[in-house]
């Protein structure tokens, strides 16, 4: 069993910075693949970014890459996405999700097993 729960979401208004955190508990291990994933009303829920908790290994939609940065705290059990030069298209609920097996597709929704909560961020304009 695994707990996500993020946070540092908000109001922030276009151009400005934020930093999502990610608190995970229970069984951690180093073949889990974290990925960040946002949904806008309306909009199917889209790929952000992944990591895994040991290694090199970062993975980044096409369109957030350059923009939005996936970190971690190992000692902290805490992912991190930063996110830079915010537009109005970036308002989403964004969730943190955890892949026990890391075998599928990680730009996939499906390949995922444990969800947070989500939390909201929107930019003004």
């Amino acid at each position: 069993q695994v707990q996500l729960v993020e946070s540092g979401g908000g109001l922030v208004q276009a151009g400005g910075s934020l930093r999502l955190s990610c608190a995970a508990s229970g069984r951690t291990f180093s073949s889990y693949l974290m990925g960040w994933f946002r949904q806008a009303p309306g909009k199917e829920r889209e790929f952000v970014a992944a990591i895994r908790w040991s290694g090199p290994y970062t993975h980044y939609a096409d369109s957030m890459k350059g923009r939005f940065t996936i970190s971690r705290d190992n000692a902290k059990n805490t992912v991190y996405l930063q996110m830079n030069s915010l537009k109005a298209e970036d308002t989403a609920v964004y969730y943190c999700a955890a892949d026990v097996d890391s075998s599928r597709l990680p730009s996939s929704p499906l390949s995922y097993d444990y969800w947070g909560q989500g939390t909201q961020v929107t930019v003004s304009s």
